[in-house]
């Protein structure tokens, strides 16, 4: 939360603004009155979440608004498992919200801290050959637009505007309220291993089309990946979670604690990672569990990181992550954050990174104190030839003139933008890069 004269940061610690302005609506109407009265003062006017997005797409040098109390649910369709929250709802609330109903999201990211609003606008994804990002389960919308009016968007009204604004960047309104198509709550079953790196790469297509979800970690400096393979199953299934004791030694001991302190000693002592990125894979990652799906699809993750990641045609992830692996080495660069892979399914929206193709996810962290320029920039360069688009929460350098010749349907979005937000009410230096002004 920021107060009027404090400072906002994100997450990550690599986006800061001191706004003019901080309000906190509670309803869409307030929504609406700010927008208005920003308008009316010439300023620009940003909603924030929870500040996880590595960029700066929420920064909000005008007016920003705290979504926080926008939060809940407003509607639910029971016949068609459609369920409508306000924008600001947390991803990690929604499981208690949609269970008295028996439903859940079809699938999640590996972290719920955000707000669902900034979750979808950004792109946020989980994995999963079958499944979309969180966007893609977006029916319906509500927005105030740039000229101060609320605009529906469903089905029924102006549908064939949902797949830009289902993953708008914060460019085309203030979302207020997100229709979701939730499907039958239902549980996972989790099998996490160590297993040789160069079998998994051998046999990454099948794990991939073989498994509901199917993701793999690998920490420089080793040959093992840590795969982690799920299955769906009904929610009455018999479940077996984790114990207590023993989730907490591997998420929050050895994950979060033990940690933090290797990343904070390796910012002073590089030499240490290699081995303990050897021993990080034989202490953790060896598992089997059944549990609800919200659990088993998200973690904690308390260390701070920043992030870049890149969607590539799935035809392309194994060869961009070997030109990775090389650069690595070449480079002597220690490295103590995994580089984490995943997969999603082709979808129509406008600005998705899985716009027409099914694709393949490459994700790479630095600790929070160590500056990532030099390690983002090179392996950008080699995600950028194998196709990549990169991903609008997370660090890169593109700008409108390269964008546009990745997304076909840029220009509709950009339309879209003069038509919904003429005066730019909406931007910030974010958006007008990747954008245009």
């Amino acid at each position: 939360m920021t107060r009027p004269g404090g400072e906002w940061r994100n997450w990550g610690r690599s986006a800061r603004v001191r706004p003019q302005r901080v309000e906190m609506p509670a309803s869409p109407s307030a929504v609406q009155r700010s927008v208005q009265a920003a308008a009316q003062r010439g300023m620009r006017i940003k909603a924030v979440g929870a500040g996880h997005s590595f960029t700066g797409i929420a920064v909000a040098p005008g007016v920003l608004l705290d979504l926080a109390a926008l939060s809940g649910v407003v509607a639910v369709d029971r016949e068609r498992s459609r369920v409508t929250l306000l924008a600001g709802t947390r991803l990690h609330q929604v499981p208690k919200l949609l269970a008295p109903y028996g439903l859940a999201m079809q699938n999640l990211g590996d972290i719920d801290r955000q707000s669902i609003s900034g979750a979808v606008s950004t792109g946020t994804h989980g994995t999963g050959a079958g499944f979309g990002g969180i966007a893609t389960q977006i029916v319906g919308a509500t927005l105030v637009t740039g000229v101060g009016e609320t605009l529906t968007v469903n089905e029924d009204e102006n549908p064939e505007l949902l797949p830009a604004v289902a993953l708008g960047l914060g460019a085309l309104g203030i979302l207020v309220d997100i229709t979701l198509q939730c499907v039958p709550a239902f549980a996972l079953q989790a099998v996490e291993h160590p297993e040789p790196l160069a079998e998994v790469l051998e046999t990454l297509d099948a794990r991939v089309a073989g498994a509901d979800h199917f993701e793999f970690y690998w920490f420089p400096h080793t040959d093992v990946a840590l795969t982690k393979t799920q299955a769906r199953l009904p929610e009455d299934a018999r479940r077996q979670p984790l114990p207590a004791v023993g989730k907490w030694i591997d998420e929050e001991l050895l994950s979060n604690g033990v940690y933090r302190m290797v990343c904070g000693v390796g910012t002073v002592v590089p030499g240490i990672i290699p081995s303990f990125s050897r021993l990080a894979v034989k202490l953790t990652g060896n598992r089997e569990y059944t549990d609800l799906s919200n659990r088993v699809l998200t973690q904690n993750r308390d260390v701070r990181f920043r992030e870049m990641e890149y969607a590539l045609p799935i035809e392309n992830v194994r060869p961009a992550f070997e030109a990775l692996r090389a650069l690595i080495e070449q480079r002597g660069w220690r490295i103590s954050f995994p580089v984490e892979v995943r997969f999603a399914a082709a979808d129509d929206l406008w600005l998705s990174t899985a716009h027409g193709r099914a694709s393949g996810y490459i994700a790479v962290h630095r600790y929070w104190r160590e500056d990532p320029t030099e390690y983002f920039q090179a392996v950008e360069q080699i995600m950028l030839s194998f196709g990549g688009r990169p991903h609008w929460g997370k660090m890169h350098t593109l700008d409108a003139g390269i964008l546009r010749d990745r997304y076909p349907r840029f220009d509709d979005f950009v339309a879209l933008r003069d038509r919904l937000d003429p005066k730019r009410l909406f931007a910030n230096t974010y958006l007008d890069r990747v954008l245009g002004e």
